[in-house]
């Protein structure tokens, strides 16, 4: 029998109101009511322990771009920052709009044996947002929810039919909200900084419209609905507005989105690349306040590892995309000691909002559960180098920069799968 004991640590499980110092017991690799002498033991006195953290919005880029991520790969990456669980986009080649595909990923998460891998299905055929794909059917294989993540899904027709589908079955339809017709050609947030360097800009307006038109067919729908990386005052207000109608309308926030702006633009920095663009200081505030108060549930990394060569090749040429798996937690926990989110209310977000969100059975340290566990010191500092990332890509704002909290665990299934900078398997 594999037993395992983590001493003394805070002990953080918002799924069950747990915030005190205790002891966890792990016996087979689920958690068990305190048991014996264990075969190993952790000590976590000091340092915060936490169900596995959840990141519904990865890029995994395998099947088809495996010299960018592969699932071996953003596993390794996922560990290292915390992560047991994440929910890979459908933008891979081939798409995620099939079954077999769908399958393919879960089975070499499986043989890797890191980390959870969801995959999000996708909502249309090839990512065009022309015709649906067979959803119940990607469902069956073991897809989560649904998007066009990567592509919005820019047909109100194919929307409205998507969600009155989804509503059917409780499926989630997650959107990558941008009004193409506004923001092609676009390479960062229209405003200031776009002029000063000369680049097209993407207006905030227009991921405020496909927001607002995507609200109206789900409340048509009555369906559920969530907006991918918010990034502008006018779609969390959207969303708030929503919420307070009663509508199924949820929305995540990405880490860069709420600690960095459109001035890492200038310089023409392309590792600050991304879509949604950085935004403006009054839109980065706005994106805190939708977390303060709970507008925004869900932070998530929306990782998205590319080569060097698809980024330095000038701004306005190079792809939209930053990595985010093993700087999520340290970023994050800037809101903690910001006094925007309690300890507990900052990792619901990262855990049990996103499992509650999805219907996984992941997020929790109840008894019996899955023994998926991160343990981290809030209070270590180190810098981040983008050469010691264990993606295998490098495109990070963060590079050189003082990070504080650092994973020192993370254990999957009862078993560690990082230790103190390595990852084990």
């Amino acid at each position: 029998m594999t037993t395992l004991l983590i001493k003394g640590g805070r002990v953080i499980d918002p799924a069950n109101g747990v915030d005190e110092i205790a002891d966890i017991y792990i016996e087979d690799g689920r958690i068990a009511a305190a048991g014996g002498k264990a075969k190993t033991e952790i000590d976590a006195s000091g340092l915060i322990v936490c169900p596995g953290l959840i990141d519904m919005h990865v890029h995994l880029r395998e099947p088809g771009q495996e010299w960018k991520e592969d699932i071996e790969s953003g596993s390794r990456a996922a560990v290292a920052g915390g992560v047991t669980s994440m929910c890979c986009m459908p933008n891979t080649k081939p798409r995620l709009d099939h079954a077999g595909v769908v399958r393919q990923v879960i089975e070499r998460a499986r043989q890797v044996g890191l980390c959870d891998v969801y995959p999000i299905g996708a909502v249309s055929r090839d990512l065009e947002g022309k015709e649906l794909t067979e959803m119940r059917e990607l469902m069956r294989a073991g897809a989560v929810a649904f998007s066009d993540d990567g592509n919005p899904i820019w047909h109100s027709g194919v929307m409205r039919k998507a969600l009155e589908y989804a509503s059917t079955f409780d499926f989630l339809i997650i959107q990558h909200a941008e009004d193409l017709q506004l923001t092609k050609g676009g390479c960062m947030n229209e405003g200031r900084i776009s002029t000063q360097l000369g680049v097209s800009g993407m207006p905030a307006v227009g991921e405020d419209d496909m927001v607002s038109r995507d609200i109206m067919l789900a409340k048509l729908a009555d369906a559920r609905y969530h907006v991918a990386h918010i990034s502008t005052r006018g779609a969390v207000e959207l969303v708030r507005r929503a919420q307070a109608e009663g509508l199924k309308v949820t929305t995540e926030a990405a880490p860069h989105h709420f600690a960095l702006t459109e001035e890492e633009l200038l310089g023409f920095n392309a590792d600050a690349k991304m879509s949604p663009p950085l935004r403006t200081e009054e839109d980065r505030q706005a994106v805190i306040e939708g977390l303060r108060d709970g507008t925004i549930s869900v932070i998530a990394t929306d990782h998205a590892p590319h080569h060097e060569d698809d980024k330095h090749c000038g701004l306005s040429c190079a792809a939209f995309g930053i990595v985010g798996l093993e700087s999520m937690l340290p970023v994050s926990l800037g809101l903690e000691r910001e006094g925007v989110l309690p300890m507990s209310d900052l990792i619901a977000t990262m855990t049990s909002n996103p499992a509650k969100l999805l219907h996984l059975d992941a997020g929790t340290l109840s008894e019996g559960a899955a023994a998926d566990i991160c343990i981290f010191n809030p209070d270590e500092k180190w810098t981040l180098d983008r050469n010691k990332l264990f993606s295998k890509s490098r495109n990070t704002p963060w590079h050189g920069r003082e990070m504080t909290g650092k994973v020192v665990h993370t254990i999957k299934n009862g078993r560690v799968v990082f230790q103190k900078g390595d990852v084990i398997g």
